[in-house]
């Protein structure tokens, strides 16, 4: 969606890069946007950028409190400042400003990620860039994979970090600052969900809450829509998420077409629900099948991904849905991604240890009630697990999966500035914080986002301040998961879809993908690149995939992860 390559330091100097030869940067499809002494950007003629009036660059799309898209040039200055407030959208905001005699450029990334973001510097010289092949390929990098990142992704292979698995790559994350001429790689946070979920900020009036979660997903719906000027295809697969973009998508004023996955065995297969939510809406369902043979462990990775990212089903699905908006001249794709992060999914205890803690006895025990119709277990054992809750930290541990891997491959953490909880946070905040920071990498695994724009518009900044306000035990009021969400949508949908309260899955399909090429995926790891650099325990992973899978040992998906990782690797080598 955003092809952009910015060189900071001395490569913006290079006499390689002059602008008085364009024809260094035809053939990568780049145009010269923004010239200073220190800097040089360049973006395809398709990616949006704006200039501020005080020397800066807005690379991407900016919107104004109401939605409406900003066009008169802000001050760079006022962008940063309103970051989180009036302004939001998908950019990278680029800021030239002087700190005596240094000069300085800051770098800002907006808190959905929207952009992408990542960057080599060295003693303030460097590129900052969407895509790290177009470095690659104008010689100012050159791949080279860094295998103790690629311990941290078989480790954390969903954590999404500051390291790529690229040497001397790193990627700015949503919702931080880079200053790119200090010489040296530190970052600030500009953004952070905690400063939205304080008990000054939180809802009292559910009703009211509801509402306001209604109005900032319709914005953001329409705002998104509003810039594609084809047919959108909508992703529907029937659960509340998607089903609560589409009911924001109106037919009367966006052409419309929702679709939906099929496989050909059960657990995934969502036709009824999604066949109910667009015939309500007055939309058109296709339906595509995902078939088994679709399912590659082996696989294209783009040129621009920086981390091992596209699994199995990612990669099969999203095939399928560029696909298919192909068919049909689709401009745009939405998605529910990220609604259970941010319609506050919690699947533990702590909506009822928050109330507790910030509410008192008889919120508490109300939300321990409505755990126990939720999980549909004794009021008794959602008040023990609760109990425990309480008693535990508040900030939750990831634990890393060292399954199948050799002593060697054990590496720390990092950390992600989010999850930094301020003192006396509550365990509920500090769960969905962490899930937040788990969606920041749904993007990496749509590579179709490099040929048209994907829309997740539950990610937008407003819907996501406006959902963290909402306090963790008011999502499961009632015994529903995600109740305010219903209660805003109520309206707009059949009530089979708002009371629905299963969940479409694909393990079925993903289990039998496995069977059916486990002896091509053992063969594939065990004379690969990662037991060729020793990272995986491959005793056991014979013993494991030389037996047949037992039922319901989901351990196999463990399989599939190594799988993505080792594509990855052998595309990167």
């Amino acid at each position: 969606m955003y092809a952009y390559l910015i060189l900071v330091g001395a490569s913006a100097r290079d006499p390689r890069f002059s602008f008085a030869d364009p024809r260094t940067f035809e053939a990568l499809d780049l145009q010269v946007r923004f010239r200073s002494d220190t800097t040089l950007i360049l973006a395809s003629p398709d990616t949006s950028v704006m200039g501020t009036l005080d020397d800066g660059v807005i690379i991407g799309h900016l919107f104004g409190e109401d939605g409406t898209p900003v066009s008169a040039p802000p001050t760079a200055a006022d962008v940063e400042r309103r970051i989180v407030s009036a302004l939001w959208g998908e950019y990278v905001l680029v800021k030239s400003s002087t700190d005596g005699d240094r000069a300085k450029l800051t770098v800002t990334r907006d808190p959905s990620g929207g952009v992408a973001c990542v960057y080599s510097l060295s003693d303030s010289t460097g590129f900052i860039t969407s895509d790290v092949s177009l470095a690659t390929r104008l010689g100012l990098y050159v791949s080279t994979i860094d295998w103790t990142s690629i311990a941290h992704c078989l480790a954390y292979p969903y954590v999404k970090a500051s390291r790529t698995a690229l040497a001397h790559v790193r990627e700015l994350l949503p919702g931080c600052s880079i200053d790119a001429l200090c010489g040296t790689s530190d970052t600030s946070t500009a953004w952070t969900p905690w400063a939205h979920i304080g008990s000054h900020e939180r809802y009292r009036d559910p009703k009211e809450a509801a509402a306001d979660v209604r109005q900032a997903v319709a914005k953001a719906v329409a705002a998104w829509a509003r810039l594609d000027s084809g047919p959108i295809l909508m992703e529907l697969s029937g659960g509340l998420d998607s089903s609560v973009i589409a009911a924001c998508l109106q037919p009367e004023a966006f052409r419309v077409i929702a679709c939906t996955l099929v496989t050909p065995v059960p657990g995934a297969d969502e036709r009824h629900y999604a066949g109910l939510v667009a015939q309500h809406l007055g939309i058109e369902l296709v339906e595509e099948d995902l078939r088994f043979d679709q399912a590659h462990y082996e696989f294209p990775v783009p040129r621009s991904s920086s981390a091992p990212r596209i699994g199995v089903l990612q990669h099969a699905a999203d095939e399928i849905m560029l696909r298919a908006g192909e068919r049909r001249g689709a401009t745009s794709y939405f998605s529910g991604g990220g609604g259970d992060t941010v319609f506050g999914y919690l699947m533990n205890a702590a909506p009822a240890a928050d109330a507790f803690k910030s509410s008192g006895v008889s919120a508490g025990l109300s939300a321990i009630r409505d755990l126990s119709q939720l999980h549909q277990c004794t009021f008794w054992k959602a008040a023990r697990l609760t109990l425990r809750k309480l008693l535990y930290a508040s900030t939750r541990t990831r634990v890393p999966d060292l399954s199948f891997l050799a002593e060697r491959a054990a590496v720390p953490m990092e950390v992600h500035p989010w999850t930094q909880a301020p003192r006396g946070a509550l365990p509920g905040d500090c769960d969905r914080v962490a899930d937040l920071v788990g969606t920041q990498a749904f993007r990496d695994g749509l590579p179709r986002g490099g040929k048209a724009a994907v829309r997740m518009p539950l990610l937008s900044q407003p819907v996501v301040e406006t959902c963290l306000r909402v306090p963790s035990w008011m999502w499961v009021a009632g015994g529903r998961n995600r109740a305010i969400a219903r209660d805003a949508f109520a309206a707009d949908l059949p009530a089979a879809a708002i009371q629905r309260r299963s969940k479409g899955n694909f393990m079925g399909y993903t289990g039998a993908c496995y069977r059916r090429n486990q002896k091509g995926m053992r063969d594939f790891l065990l004379n690969g690149e990662l037991a060729a650099r020793g990272l995986l325990d491959t005793k056991a992973l014979r013993q494991f995939m030389d037996r047949e899978l037992a039922i319901r040992d989901q351990s196999f998906m463990r399989i599939l992860t190594l799988c993505m990782i080792e594509n990855w690797v052998r595309q990167k080598s």
